[in-house]
């Protein structure tokens, strides 16, 4: 067990201490003042110079006070208490002799000066500080409040993101509200914003969002596709991980589909603006690059981790353990037990549907569930509600880019997309929703076939093969698709 000393702390010490605690091991802090390491670490009061206020036995030492001078006479005295330990000291604000002395006795010196200077040059140079210098004037150009606007029914990472970019705005000083149309019915989804306590406005019409100055959008990019705003919703941000599949307009336009989540993106910038990110902002957003990127194993980058990093020392890792484990509502289980009695199987393709459905997300954790089948490496759930088929798949262990044969699939005669082992389809019923008036037996039928069927074909034939005739099918398009 690794026995790690404190000695001293300031302002930047307590993070220092709290990332510490996270290690393990054996950890004592000797401090003169009173600080917020009583909830981390054994504390002494005491002075920090003063030997006798040391523990037998050391293997790190960190000397983390404000005032170089006194660093220096801890380390010193340190040293001698601890000669074999690892000894790392801050070298406050004070001036070159002083560092020069420190890194005499330390094994390793923190030069806070140098520190606050590549913060500066990091901040004001190269293409992330571009992008905060733009997004900052767009913000504050403008006059009332912000309409931060997710995607309908939002996930975590839309979540946390329209929670992330309401935060910046307002360090700009520019009010903002996190806005969504539809209903937030996935029950870890629910769990997350009853537990963080989260201030989300649920806009029913599109004509509300005309009181706002200014809209943003996270985690899509086009008013109107998979969202109630209308269309022609003028638009002043949009930040979004989904490479866009038609042009999109806005005044700031960050979109970089190279990272795993929208959080990841939003993360940065608090990151490079210097913000320190409140309990229920830090722990959404990592909750919403671990859901997006699978626990950081579906196309995780170096952008994931570090974005994680940043910000794990101001999450509340006990509404993490909570959101994952929340009970299951009667319609998942519904939809679940349905979709495994209607499943066909082929090869290791799973297709099932489910008919009539009341809460869209259920399809989503179904094809989870169904994907756990010893010999299934891909999932096809479909239901239909409101006169639209909903499609979610998910693939494992398999080359198939299921984003890619759903749309090769589907894309004619409705919207799909997503990642390669996650994706989805939005499809209007169309003249087939009259055969809903008289059984949802037939319906349902019709739709398992059209689905299944075309998945099928597209799976045994590489996705550049020749797309069947758009009007050839009895199912049309209703809207553009951009959620899984």
């Amino acid at each position: 067990m690794v026995r790690r000393l404190v000695l001293g702390c300031g302002r930047a010490g307590e993070t220092v201490v709290g990332v510490v605690s996270t290690w393990g091991g054996a950890l004592r802090a000797v401090v003169r003042d009173e600080t917020r390491l009583d909830d981390v670490a054994d504390v002494t009061r005491g002075d920090p110079a003063d030997p006798t206020t040391y523990p037998d036995e050391a293997d790190v030492v960190l000397v983390l006070g404000d005032d170089a001078d006194h660093n220096l006479e801890i380390a010193r005295r340190a040293r001698e208490a601890f000669p074999e330990a690892l000894l790392v000291a801050s070298g406050g604000w004070g001036g070159t002799e002083t560092v020069d002395a420190l890194s005499a006795v330390a094994d390793r010196v923190v030069d806070a000066r140098q520190l606050v200077v590549d913060r500066f040059l990091g901040a004001v140079t190269g293409e992330g500080a571009e992008r905060v210098r733009r997004l900052s004037t767009v913000l504050r150009d403008i006059d009332g409040r912000l309409a931060v606007v997710m995607h309908d029914n939002p996930d975590p990472d839309a979540i946390a993101s329209a929670l992330a970019l309401a935060a910046i705005a307002r360090t700009v000083g520019v009010e903002a509200d996190a806005c969504y149309f539809g209903d937030i019915s996935h029950q870890e989804n629910r769990a997350l914003v009853n537990l963080l306590e989260l201030d989300l406005r649920n806009v029913e019409r599109s004509e509300e969002i005309a009181e706002y100055a200014g809209v943003a959008l996270v985690d899509h990019s086009r008013p109107g596709v998979n969202d109630g705003l209308d269309p022609t919703t003028e638009v002043d941000v949009v930040i979004d991980h989904h490479p866009p599949r038609a042009p999109v307009e806005a005044r700031y336009v960050d979109l970089r589909s190279d990272v795993g989540a929208t959080s990841t993106l939003l993360a940065e910038y608090l990151d490079r603006l210097g913000e320190t990110p409140d309990r229920a902002v830090a722990t959404a957003l990592l909750y919403g690059i671990r859901v997006d990127t699978r626990d950081f194993t579906r196309e995780v980058v170096d952008a994931d981790f570090e974005a994680a990093a940043f910000l794990l020392p101001y999450v509340d890792e006990s509404v993490l353990e909570r959101v994952e484990e929340p009970n299951m509502s009667p319609d998942v289980l519904s939809t679940l037990s349905a979709a495994i009695r209607n499943r066909r199987i082929h090869g290791d393709v799973l297709t099932t549907g489910v008919g009539r459905i009341r809460d869209r997300d259920a399809l989503a954790q179904a094809a989870d569930k169904l994907l756990d089948m010893e010999g299934i490496s891909i999932t096809v759930v479909h239901g239909f509600m409101d006169g639209t088929i909903y499609v979610s798949g998910r693939t494992r262990g398999t080359d198939v880019d299921l984003g890619e044969v759903l749309r090769d699939a589907l894309g004619s005669i409705g919207s799909a997309g997503g990642h390669a082992d996650m994706a989805g389809a939005q499809i209007s019923l169309g003249i087939l929703g009259a055969v809903e008036e008289e059984s949802s037996e037939p319906l349902a039928s019709i739709v398992d076939d059209v689905i299944a069927g075309r998945l099928l074909e597209i799976l045994e034939n590489p996705p550049s093969a020749p797309r069947r005739d758009p009007t050839a099918a009895d199912i049309t398009l209703e809207f553009p698709f951009s959620g899984e």
